[in-house]
Parts: C-alpha cells; structure tokens; sequence
C-alpha cells in the first residue's frame, strides 16, 4: 500500500516537513508553465498525398499577395527558401524590383504583339543559325534562342542538378526560365528527364524549406514534418517515430544538439576500449601483443614466451625474488607517461560513470513501456469489478509523465558529461564556478531522479485490488507526484538553459524547450485549397527521400 511507502527511512528525506514547504511551492512553481503548453500542435504531417497541395498552397498564397503567376511564384519562393513573410519582409524593407530581381524573376510581358515583330526566320544567338521562328523560344527576359539550344541547357542544368532554378543562357543574364518552357521541351526529347525536372521542384518544398523535413524513418515512412516556429524543437511524426527537428536525431533534450553528436560518437567508436587498453595493458617487447596482467607479480610472461617487467615494460629473464627480478634494474616512470596514465584512468572512469547511469536509466525506460499495458488490463479488471471508476486518466497520464520525465533524466547524464568537461568548461569558468555549477545541477537532477522512482513505485501499486478510500489515496499520492515531477523537470531546464548553457560565452549551445505535455506529436496537414495531385510525381518525391 501507499502508506508503506512513507514509512521507508530511504523516503524520508523527500517527505518532512521542509521538503513538503519546498514541493508546495515547486506546485505553485509550476501554475506559470500552464500558459506554456500548446493545446493544439503547432507542428504538421505532409504525407505524400499532400505534399503537392502543400507546395500549391504556399505558390498559391504568394500568387494572391504579388499578383504573380505560378512559377514566378515558385521561384521567388524558392530563392527564399519557401518563407513567404521573408519575403513580404523583403517586399516592405526593399521594395519590389530589388525583391524581384534578387530572386531572378524577370516580368516583361511577352504577348502576341511581341511575338509577331519576330521575322519568318531568325538567328540563335548560340548555335548561330538561321531557324524558322515558330521553332525559337522567347522567354520573359526578352532572349530569344533556337528550341534544340533551350533543350541542350535544360538537359544539362537537370542533370547536374541545377532544375530548381535554371537561368536564361544569355550572357550575364539571371532570369529563371519559365518552367512550362523547360517542361515542354525536354518531355519531348525525354520524357524520363522531364519526370525527374517535376521531382526536383516538389523535392524543393522540401529540401529549400528550412521550416520542412523528411522524417528521418527507417524504413522511410514517407512523411515531412512542418514547424511553423523555432527549429530548435522536438515533434513526433505520425509514424510514431519522435525527433529533434534540427539535427534529425531521437529526440534528446536536455542535451544540446553538439553534445548529443559527441556523445553518440564517443559511444560508437573505439575510444574508450583504447583507453582500457591503455590502462589494464602492456604490450609484448618482443612480439608487441598486449598482455594483461592477472596476478600481483610484476614479472609477467607473454604467449610468445618472452618475460618482462610490469613496471616498465622492459624484458628480462625469469629468475627473480620476492624484491627484485635477476639481472633488471626498473627505473622510475618517465614523468609524462605516468601523468598520461593517470589521466586514461580519469577519463575512463568519468566516462564509466555517466554512461552506466545514462544507460541504466534507458534500459528502465524500455522495460517500463511494458507498464502500459498492464495499467490498461488493471483499469479492465476494476472496471468490470466495480462499474463506477470511469474516469482513470490519472493513471495514464502519471504513466506518460513518467516515460517523459525518464528521458529526460537519462539524456541528463550526456549533457553533465560535456558540460563540465574541458571540452566546455575550460575556457569558460574556473574550476571553483564549476563545482558551484556541477554542484547546483547534481541537487536538481537529484532530486527530479528521486521523485520519478518514487512516482515509478506508486503507478506499479495493484490498484485494482483496493478499496474505493484506498484507490483514492494513491490517486491523491499519484497527482501529487505528477505534479511535483513535472515542476521539477522544468526547473531543471531553466537551470540549463539559464544558469548553464546562458552562462558561456565562448561556445554556444542550446536546447528545445520543455514542453510539459511531452513531445508534441505534429497532426495532419490541412490543404485549404482544392488541387490535382499526380501520384507519379508524388512517388518520385517520396522514394527520393528514401
């Protein structure tokens, strides 16, 4: 029951009287982060149905705003990488040539008076021969040149890569060609290159958009995620799988963005078996293979048969006493390699301290994802035993608060791995600030660690065996403890971001937000605008991405 809990001597400490002043006014702490939490997610799903419609949208809003046609509108978007209020930004602080011309867009106006000042026949300015004028292209710039010369620089342009934004071949002109133009021509030498030149500009809403991205899946899912403010977020897409939107990693706050990658190197490459090695290890003098020691004499023996001297590493013969070994004379450690030993074994212990703690907090967070199945058959069971417990939401939201709170303490230990490391702390603060520092984020991590066990204990508890007044108040403990872990998360990132990462002012660092609600899981994309979507070019998109 939960009042064994209270009654454990190793409990004590975070239920007296203080802790019960410092908790209640960690609740209240917690009443400014209510307006913080967005009840409707900020964050969309394109799927690949709607990825087109989602680019058409966009095209369609700048269109309405500049009175532009479409592809004009998809190459000023383009060169502003899909932010349409950059570009009204641009519009108001530059004016509408500057904006224009910037981006390439070139609005002159080619009707069919101009076309019919053309002769029968005229001259392309590339291959320099005389062709009739209906197999010439003029585009808005004005330059006219033959259809195989447009054709040959389209085809080359897409090849390379370049289809997003073709210029006009005209000497030092930067008029993007009109795209219905690139279209036509190529699909009717290649048809296939034609698909590919359609797959880049969907592919640009996508690749030129910093606010979009493919979710990093694998297998691909097939879905991009679109924020509509900070990069420096976390999003679930609908697949399930959740992310850090900026570095397409698993999601990893409090750990910045350049620790996490560290951290994730240093687990992956052989760093710190080198530094085992280094430590536990001499290699042979004769045949070079590391020999380990296993007894406490520091005479040692190779496979190959060659003995030699723990101490220095030197060979040496068998015979030796208790004190010394037969014709040996062990010198003193150079002062270099013993201050280079000394330090492996910092190292590696530091770097065993943190991980074993980061690691053991992960293993819980996978064996309690079985949690949720059993509070769902717990739930089940009262319910058909007692038909008045509808509402058990407290139970699944203490679960989902305790999964949040999980990771949150396991990407804790990377992130205090770093920052006070020299990597960081070296030429930031001396090393009494960064024990008052290491010191501050220890009590806190402490102290949401305790909170969350304890919180892991009571939502185990065998609820659907009490009573009514007993189920009551582990409903009570359960909120509480919600509550207060909750608050206690968020401290922990205001200690973060402000007292730690504000602090430096050499290196820059910076985490997503806390959210209390968890990673905000992104919802679908709303087109509201009626569009064809070709399921071709859809597909390309899509295994591209792949």
């Amino acid at each position: 029951m939960v009042d064994d809990y209270y009654v454990s001597s190793d409990d004590e400490e975070y239920y007296d009287d203080e802790d019960d002043r410092q908790n209640f006014e960690l609740l209240e702490y917690g009443e400014n982060y209510d307006s913080l939490r967005p009840e409707v997610p900020t964050s969309k799903v394109i799927s690949k149905e709607s990825l087109l419609a989602a680019q058409k949208d966009d095209v369609q809003r700048a269109m309405d705003v500049l009175s532009l046609k479409e592809y004009h509108a998809r190459t000023l978007l383009i060169h502003y990488r899909w932010d349409v209020d950059n570009v009204l930004a641009v519009l108001v602080e530059k004016g509408k040539d500057r904006l224009y011309a910037e981006a390439g867009v070139t609005l002159v106006e080619q009707d069919d008076h101009v076309s019919s000042q053309l002769s029968s026949e005229v001259m392309c300015g590339i291959c320099m021969d005389e062709i009739p004028a209906d197999r010439a292209t003029v585009m808005d710039c004005g330059h006219c040149f033959c259809n195989g010369c447009w054709t040959e620089h389209f085809i080359v342009k897409i090849n390379d890569g370049q289809s997003r934004r073709i210029k006009c071949m005209a000497y030092k002109c930067n008029a993007i060609c009109d795209e219905a133009v690139i279209r036509n021509l190529v699909s009717a030498r290649d048809p296939n290159l034609a698909e590919k030149f359609e797959r880049f500009l969907l592919e640009s809403y996508i690749e030129d958009n910093r606010m979009v991205k493919w979710c990093p899946s694998v297998p691909h899912c097939g879905n991009a995620i679109r924020i509509e403010e900070d990069e420096l977020c976390e999003v679930e897409c609908a697949c399930g799988l959740q992310f850090c939107f900026n570095c397409l990693a698993e999601a990893h706050s409090p750990c910045s963005c350049q620790m996490w990658k560290l951290w994730c190197q240093k687990c992956q490459d052989e760093s710190e078996t080198v530094n085992y090695i280094a430590v536990n290890t001499k290699p042979c003098p004769k045949c070079g293979k590391l020999v380990e020691k296993n007894g406490g004499c520091n005479l040692v023996s190779c496979l190959c048969g060659q003995p030699f001297c723990w101490l220095c590493g030197a060979p040496t013969g068998l015979n030796h006493t208790w004190d010394a070994i037969a014709d040996h004379s062990c010198g003193r450690f150079k002062e270099d390699e013993e201050t280079k030993l000394e330090q492996a074994k910092r190292d590696l212990f530091r770097y065993t301290h943190y991980f074993n703690r980061y690691q053991a907090h992960i293993n819980s967070l996978k064996l309690e994802a079985t949690l949720k199945q059993s509070i769902q058959e717990k739930i089940l069971h009262l319910e058909e035993r007692e038909s008045t417990y509808r509402d058990m939401s407290w139970a699944t939201n203490a679960l989902y608060r305790l999964f949040r709170s999980r990771q949150i303490i396991s990407y804790s230990y990377p992130f205090a791995y770093y920052m006070f490391s020299e990597y960081i702390c070296k030429n930031e603060m001396t090393a009494e600030e960064r024990t008052i520092k290491q010191n501050l984020f220890e009590d806190q991590q402490q102290q949401l660690e305790a909170n969350m066990e304890r919180l892991s204990l009571f939502i185990e508890e065998p609820f659907d065996e009490y009573s009514p007044d007993e189920i009551m108040e582990l409903k009570m403990g359960i909120l509480d403890l919600s509550t207060l872990t909750d608050n206690l998360c968020a401290k922990l990132y205001d200690c973060i971001e402000d007292d730690l990462l504000g602090s430096l002012k050499r290196t820059r660092h910076s985490i997503a937000p806390y959210k209390s609600n968890g990673v905000e899981k992104a919802s679908e994309l709303t087109v509201s605008r009626d569009t064809t979507t070709s399921n071709s070019e859809i597909d390309l998109a899509a295994s591209n991405a792949d």
